[in-house]
């Protein structure tokens, strides 16, 4: 038994028969001291601001959650799902130097805000507050050069959203710095979810755009967070990252604009099987077919193989096969790209795909840069004998190799049909119309009313 097999059965296993007297009689005493405590904390300065703050928070229903238009929320609940949705597919867009996916968690929170503010926020207000918390968010990891170890996307995001939300409120530098302070106190989120490949990885990213929202709103409510959240003994960078330095990202601000950096993911599987997609379907071109390939090596960087060279099981979830290059390999190499539809129970469950997906092998090459995504080679040995390679040094939807136009809108078409189940152009057309002018709209709000479904005639 392992140690946390043996703490599982010993929460499970032990009776009241089992405690000694001492144990008891503790238990019951500090029972009754923690309920003297609590009720005395009813009187304590600051509980009534606590308490009002949720009960806004469970009154609002001024916030709607996208593809859903019946469903309306409070602003931090709505940021909670739309941030799940929007990462939970892996389908979205991530900085790869920082390993973080920004608009998780920036998107959703500051979306929420334009439906609860009491004035409108305009487009060019609003593109200004993600642009900046893009650069915290993505310049806390860029700051790293040790392995991710807690969920970088989920915690990083919290900062820049928290620092967003000030921006749109109009927050001192003072309240800012409080508000991150807050933050701070709410981060959580660890790889393991992640090794694991479970779905509580996007609920760890919906916290953090929930917790965004109320770092803000405890500021509101006069209440006052730790001022060095970020380089402080028990700082961030301190607490969660073992090597980072914030200077050249600090030296960078209002010169280096990090939204630039940002990735398209043209495939909804971790960023980190995208390469492999790609060089498949490069394998494709030249031959290689599910029925010809004996075996293929892809050769990547350490990251490749520590998030998608996990071995692909019969019983996988849909979060561990997003997660899985043996998986996502077979489907690209059969159907020639990966989809959204790829991830159906009848699908995962494909003998076919499960025994070509064993055929494939994930390597470290031994790169030294924890974040590298490239260069990967995959290498394909034919049933005939003959070996096949093809090369990649950047992904494609990077900066240096984005993603056309076409494949752009034809990604966010798929989603939006996705995401309703019908066909959708009308509301595909018109939030492409809206975004595309989105820094002459008196009103952002607009957009998270239309990705509802909601009817707009503005």
């Amino acid at each position: 038994m392992t140690h946390t097999d043996r703490i599982v059965r010993h929460c499970l296993d032990t009776r009241f028969e089992d405690l000694p007297p001492g144990a008891v009689e503790k238990a019951k005493t500090f029972i009754l001291d923690s309920l003297g405590v609590g009720i005395a904390g009813a009187n304590a300065p600051l509980t009534a601001a606590v308490r009002n703050t949720l009960l806004q928070w469970s009154r609002g229903r001024h916030a709607t959650v996208w593809g859903d238009g019946s469903f309306r929320t409070s602003a931090p609940d709505a940021a909670f799902i739309n941030g799940f949705q929007i990462h939970c597919q892996e389908f979205d867009c991530v900085h790869e130097p920082a390993v973080v996916h920004p608009m998780a968690v920036l998107l959703s929170s500051l979306m929420a805000e334009t439906e609860r503010s009491t004035s409108h926020i305009s487009g060019d207000d609003f593109i200004t507050a993600l642009a900046i918390a893009t650069d915290l968010a993505t310049g806390l990891g860029v700051a790293v050069t040790s392995p991710i170890r807690f969920f970088r996307p989920a915690n990083a995001g919290l900062f820049g959203a928290t620092a967003g939300l000030a921006r749109l409120r109009g927050y001192t530098a003072e309240q800012t710095k409080s508000a991150m302070g807050h933050a701070l106190s709410f981060c959580s989120g660890t790889m393991q979810a992640h090794i694991e490949g479970m779905p509580s990885l996007a609920l760890q990213v919906a916290n953090a755009a929930r917790a965004a929202h109320m770092a803000v709103d405890f500021v509101e409510a006069g209440i006052p967070g730790a001022q060095d959240s970020l380089e402080g003994p028990y700082g961030y960078l301190n607490l969660f990252e073992e090597t980072a330095d914030l200077s050249g990202v600090a030296g960078s601000l209002g010169k280096v604009w990090r939204i630039e950096e940002v990735s398209h993911k043209p495939f909804p599987t971790g960023r980190a099987a995208h390469g492999g997609i790609v060089l498949i379907q490069k394998l494709r071109e030249r031959g290689v077919t599910a029925e010809n390939l004996r075996s293929l090596r892809l050769s990547a960087p350490p990251l490749i193989k520590r998030l998608v060279g996990r071995p692909l099981t019969d019983d996988m979830a849909v979060s561990y096969a997003r997660l899985c290059f043996q998986y996502v390999g077979a489907v690209a190499l059969t159907h020639g790209t990966v989809s959204l539809h790829d991830f159906s129970d009848e699908a995962r469950s494909s003998a076919s795909l499960h025994t070509l997906g064993q055929r494939i092998t994930v390597l470290d090459d031994g790169t030294q840069d924890p974040a590298a995504f490239a260069p990967q080679i995959a290498t394909a040995e034919l049933e005939n004998g003959e070996t096949i390679s093809e090369t990649i040094d950047d992904l494609y939807g990077a900066p240096v190799n984005p993603m056309s136009t076409e494949d752009h809108l034809r990604k966010f078409r798929a989603c939006v049909e996705f995401g309703f189940g019908q066909p959708t152009a009308d509301i595909a057309d018109r939030l492409i119309d809206l975004t595309d002018r989105l820094e002459t709209l008196p009103d952002t709000s607009l957009l998270a009313r239309l990705a509802a479904g909601k009817e707009l005639t503005s």
